[in-house]
């Protein structure tokens, strides 16, 4: 990899467990099971966001996501014997679908524990590769205490998702791939669930160019790497539902939490909205398609939570296993987010052309009705009065103004729902 394979440049503090020695050795480990993902830059949103962009295409991975990279180091380090035995996992679903891709590869057994509610993709994925797929609990705690019930019962090893050092080094080698072919990066933007990507990230890339700027970022309701921080320890939050289930992780990693506090500059969050809004973004704009894991740096960003105008930002879209079905929601989540998607309420006299001139105005403003609905009974208006339901397919939030003032002139008054 050129300068950055070269001898040590800096190395971290002793007790950290992981070195950029240790980085290189898991790059050249996997350099020939591994190709390097694109590393690709975005003339478009370079000009929307008023920065630099480049995107690093983790998505584009054999089994979509960045946890090939730690799953298979580890794999890689095993003992004949604990190889003879196999492995064991629990997993929401990436890091459980690479684990049993390159288990299958070097012909490992592997058993992945899941969540029930995993989506069904990574599921039908994990279950393709050979691997027992065991489905136990509603989150990932319950489901890796399972696991652990199994690996004791069946003396298998263990393969952490993200707290144990070959997987970081693993993830780590990354951050060698950005800084070789892009070394002037001013920052580096990505999702943070259990900390092992941004872990292994961070200390490659600090320890290379210490300038540069490391921002980790995490899912409002599930803020464990903050809560971490600020308390000195991993500590457990409350769960919480969300469409970047890659990072739904109610305990940060130990290991990850020392690295983090050591190379990571920031970290925010964002909301379920804004993470609906950057995949149909990237879906749009980029013809990319992540996953909501994979979306929360690009959230971050198109919501200017980080200060980088003018810089050079690389963001890491980490996956791409985004259920169909998910998708299809997620997008008219994210139409509504973006107000080309809106739900308008009225209430009118109840008596004939009312909802004619309705319409007729809407169509005026050259917006496409998708749906009405009319409530008499079983709503608010008084009698003698109806309340419709319209919802409109706009062009965004000005052409929304321009459509509810045009029924304000026809005297009929909105409220958007």
């Amino acid at each position: 990899m050129g300068d950055i394979m070269s001898p040590e440049i800096n190395s971290p503090h002793p007790d950290s467990m992981v070195t950029l020695k240790d980085v290189r050795e898991a790059y050249e480990r996997l350099k020939p099971h591994l190709d390097s993902t694109p590393l690709a830059h975005s003339t478009g949103m370079s000009k929307l966001w008023g920065c630099d962009v480049w995107f690093k295409l983790e998505n584009l991975h054999e089994t979509g996501s960045f946890k090939e990279r730690g799953a298979l180091n580890r794999l890689l380090q095993l003992g004949e014997e604990a190889r003879a035995k196999g492995v064991i996992s629990a997993s929401a679903g990436n890091h459980g679908r690479a684990l049993a891709h390159h288990a299958q590869r070097l012909e490992i057994p592997c058993t992945i524990v899941m969540p029930v509610n995993s989506p069904l993709i990574k599921v039908q994925n994990t279950r393709a590769c050979k691997a027992r797929v065991v489905l136990h609990g509603s989150n990932f705690d319950e489901a890796a205490e399972k696991a652990r019930e199994i690996c004791t019962a069946e003396s298998l090893t263990y393969v952490h998702g993200f707290d144990d050092p070959y997987v970081i080094c693993g993830q780590g080698t990354c951050g060698l791939e950005i800084m070789e072919e892009v070394p002037d990066f001013d920052m580096i933007v990505m999702g943070v669930g259990g900390g092992g990507l941004i872990a292994g990230v961070s200390m490659a890339v600090k320890e290379l160019r210490p300038d540069i700027k490391v921002v980790g970022v995490q899912f409002e309701g599930i803020p464990s790497m903050t809560k971490a921080m600020t308390m000195g320890h991993p500590v457990t939050v409350a769960p919480h539902r969300t469409i970047a289930d890659g990072i739904a992780v109610r305990q940060v990693g130990g290991l990850c939490l020392d690295l983090v506090n050591r190379y990571v500059d920031e970290i925010v969050t964002v909301s379920e909205a804004e993470i609906a809004n950057a995949i149909l973004l990237m879906l749009e704009r980029e013809k990319t398609v992540v996953e909501g894991a994979g979306a929360v740096g690009v959230a971050a960003m198109h919501n200017g939570l980080i200060k980088a105008s003018g810089k050079k930002v690389c963001v890491v879209l980490s996956g791409g296993n985004i259920d169909v079905n998910v998708l299809a929601r997620v997008i008219e989540k994210g139409l509504v987010k973006d107000g080309r998607l809106v739900r308008l309420q009225v209430v009118v006299p109840d008596y004939p052309g009312q909802l004619a001139r309705i319409l007729d105005t809407v169509a005026e403003c050259r917006a496409n009705i998708l749906e009405i609905n009319h409530a008499r009974a079983f709503s608010p208006a008084q009698v003698g009065e109806t309340m419709i339901d319209i919802i409109l397919e706009t062009r965004g939030e000005d052409h929304i103004s321009e459509i509810q003032a045009a029924l304000s002139e026809q005297s009929i008054s909105t409220e958007r729902r």
